[in-house]
C-alpha cells in the first residue's frame, strides 16, 4: 500500500459513515477515491443534477443550500475535515436534493457511486457495514429534526453556533475564545430563522459577553453559555 493510499485510508477511518469499517475495507475504498479540488464559491453540484460521486473534505470548508421557487436561499448545512457530503450516491443515483458550494478553497476526495457500489457487490459486508452507519446518521438527523421543530429561535441559533464552535474546535481551535468564520445571513438559514431574529439574538449574546462579531466572523469567547440558551 503506498503512503497516499494509506493517509487516504486514514481520513476515511475518521468518517463516521465508514467508522464500521475494517482496515482491510478502508483500503479498499481508499483505492477508488480520487483527489479534487475547488476554489472558494465554485459549486460542487446543483442541485437536481445527477447524483454520481460522494465527497469527503480533506481541508476548506462547503456549505449545501436549497433554492425556494420565491428565490430565498436557504444553507442546510456547513462541512469542514472529516465530513462527507453526498453520500446516498452510492447507493443510487437519483437526483441531487441540494446545491454544494465551496465557501473557501476546498481539498476533497471523491468517490463514484458506480465504483462504490461495485465495491459493495463484491464485498457484501461492507455494504452491511454502510448500511448500519447510514442508520445511525438518519436517526440522528430524525432526532435533531425533531428537537428543532419544539424549539425557539434563540435556542436554535444557540444550538448552531455550538455546532459551530465543535467544527473550529475540530480544526484545531481552543475552549474559549473560538472564531467562527461565518455571517449573520448563514446562521439565521442554518437556524431556520429570519435574518433579523438571528440579528437580535445575536446582539443579545454580544451584550452579554458571550460572543463579539466582525465582518463575516464571529469570536465565541464562551462556548458553554451557548448551552444555557439551548433547550
Amino acid at each position: 500500500m503506498t503512503s497516499e493510499t494509506e493517509d487516504t485510508a486514514s481520513l476515511l477511518g475518521a468518517v463516521p459513515v465508514f467508522e464500521e469499517l475494517s482496515g482491510g475495507d478502508l483500503e479498499q475504498v481508499a483505492a477508488v477515491a480520487v483527489p479534487r479540488r475547488f476554489a472558494g464559491g465554485q459549486v460542487v453540484f446543483h442541485e437536481g443534477e445527477d447524483s454520481d460521486t460522494c465527497y469527503i473534505v480533506r481541508s476548506g470548508h462547503a456549505r449545501a443550500l436549497r433554492q425556494h421557487p420565491d428565490g430565498r436561499q436557504i444553507t442546510l448545512a456547513t462541512f469542514g475535515p472529516g465530513d462527507i457530503f453526498g453520500e446516498l450516491a452510492m447507493f443510487d443515483d437519483e437526483r441531487r436534493s441540494a446545491t454544494v458550494e465551496a465557501t473557501d478553497d476546498l481539498d476533497a476526495l471523491a468517490i463514484l457511486g458506480s465504483d462504490m457500489r461495485a465495491l459493495m457487490t463484491r464485498h457484501a459486508e461492507i455494504a452491511v457495514k454502510l448500511v448500519i452507519s447510514l442508520g445511525r446518521r438518519l436517526r440522528a438527523a430524525n432526532e435533531r429534526l425533531a428537537r428543532q421543530s419544539f424549539q425557539t429561535v434563540q435556542s436554535r441559533v444557540a444550538a448552531v453556533l455550538g455546532q459551530l464552535v465543535e467544527q473550529a474546535r475540530a480544526e484545531g481551535a481552543g475552549e474559549h475564545d473560538v472564531l467562527v468564520t461565518t455571517t449573520q445571513a448563514d446562521v439565521a438559514k442554518l437556524a431556520g430563522s429570519s435574518r433579523e431574529s438571528a440579528s437580535r439574538f445575536l446582539a443579545v449574546l454580544e451584550r452579554a459577553g458571550v460572543i463579539s462579531q466582525g465582518r463575516g466572523r464571529l469570536t465565541v469567547h464562551d462556548p458553554a453559555a451557548l448551552e444555557g440558551y439551548v433547550y
